[in-house]
């Protein structure tokens, strides 16, 4: 009886979400068109922002306001190109949003400890707390950034040399490699193909290849990028094959590659003894230990007592 009911239900819910999904993109572009009209049909005068747009304003108005480091900015700015983030005044945002990040946490941290009935003392150090993990966390969040960005060029290096290999037995140059690597894999793996972009942006403003190089290097910060950097270079120096370069690059990022997962599944065995020591073992053995325990007390014990 259980079982046929909840077949039932189970069935009528996924019918009505079937419906609801089929009619989801008929009400979707009738609201995107009634939106389309009303926007088409509203004054210039009536206009609102987006709170996106505002808020971008207000982020950018108070880093204007905010002092900015001589020593510091340089160092930022690497910062924000290795994430990816190249608009102009990118800097002043993130100097906005450090402020604005820093008062709204002290502010959160001070109305928890009034609250909270704290001490001045506590109230104090609350408050203060507040403010250094406001002040840090926007450059915490940046890191982070920086940190997928560089895996995700790591792991599209290989296909991308590969393409390159292909290219450039084809016949191609290596300015030409580039752009044809940059177009292919373009949707697969956006962030190589944003980082050869640039390179060739700069090749055609003027700049000599070595330097468009290096600047590749120097922009995201990987350490593989900039090995074969230095290949691309002393290729370039001494005229070498480009092809076998690259392809011997190739095999050895894939070999380092093979190697660093043998690592890490060689220690992956000691790292699952604590998992397995505090959560396996004792459920373990309340399934194996518990029945016996449970039958020896029902048992035993009132034998025990008989005696």
């Amino acid at each position: 009886m259980w079982t046929v009911l909840v077949f039932v239900t189970v069935a009528l819910f996924t019918s009505f979400a079937a419906l609801r999904w089929s009619d989801w993109r008929r009400r979707a572009a009738e609201r995107l068109a009634q939106q389309q009209k009303a926007r088409e049909q509203r004054p210039v005068s009536g206009f609102l922002p987006s709170p996106s747009l505002i808020w971008h304003e207000l982020v950018n108005r108070v880093g204007n306001l905010v002092p900015a480091s001589p020593k510091d900015l340089p160092r930022l700015k690497r910062r924000l190109l290795r994430a990816g983030y190249r608009d102009p005044g990118v800097e002043r945002i993130f100097n906005g949003l450090r402020v604005l990040s820093t008062v709204v946490c002290t502010a959160v941290a001070l109305l928890y400890g009034l609250h909270g009935h704290f001490e001045t003392t506590n109230l104090v150090l609350f408050t203060a707390f507040g403010a250094v993990l406001g002040y840090n966390l926007p450059m915490q969040i940046l890191m982070l950034r920086i940190r997928r960005r560089q895996k995700a060029l790591e792991k599209a290096l290989p296909n991308a040399l590969d393409l390159m290999v292909v290219c450039v037995e084809s016949g191609l140059g290596l300015d030409q490699t580039t752009v044809q690597v940059a177009k292919e894999l373009q949707f697969a793996y956006p962030e190589i193909c944003e980082e050869f972009t640039v390179m060739n942006l700069e090749m055609r403003a003027g700049k000599r290849r070595v330097e468009a190089l290096r600047n590749l290097a120097e922009r995201t910060g990987v350490e593989e990028l900039k090995k074969l950097v230095a290949v691309l270079i002393q290729t370039d120096r001494f005229g070498t094959s480009i092809a076998q370069s690259l392809r011997g690059h190739s095999d050895y990022m894939r070999i380092m590659a093979r190697q660093k997962a043998e690592e890490r599944a060689a220690k992956l065995a000691i790292k699952l003894v604590f998992p397995i020591f505090f959560c396996v073992l004792p459920s373990l053995f309340v399934v194996t230990v518990g029945p016996v325990l449970t039958r020896l007390i029902r048992d035993l014990l009132p034998a025990i007592q008989n005696m």
